[in-house]
């Protein structure tokens, strides 16, 4: 499920977060947890993201989440952020739901929804 943003009729899907991954244990719950959470994300290897867009990356800790609402580096922190998420999420269906009757126009995804 996206989450969308609605201004004056026009419906636009909110940006993905991106988590940056490795290959540790670590990478692979934070992963996990998001898609259990059914929260949309874009996913970077930081292998991969500093051979394809910025070079190394050194002080960059995996994983780590780069949203609109912030960055966050340490586990505890990628939690509070998906149970916000989901509360978001809750939020968003209830209020969907009570406005059906609220036509609007789509603007389909594009490359910016991934930053």
């Amino acid at each position: 499920m996206s989450f969308l943003l609605i201004i004056q009729g026009i419906c636009l899907r909110a940006r993905k977060p991106i988590i940056l991954v490795d290959d540790s244990l670590q990478s692979q719950k934070i992963v996990e947890l998001f898609m259990n959470n059914e929260i949309e994300f874009v996913k970077y290897h930081i292998q991969k993201f500093e051979e394809s867009c910025c070079g190394e990356l050194p002080t960059t800790k995996t994983p780590s989440v780069i949203a609109a609402e912030g960055i966050f580096k340490e586990e505890s922190l990628i939690m509070n952020y998906i149970e916000y998420m989901k509360q978001k999420k809750d939020k968003g269906e209830l209020e969907v739901r009570n406005n059906k009757s609220i036509q609007t126009n789509h603007v389909d995804e594009t490359d910016s929804a991934y930053w």
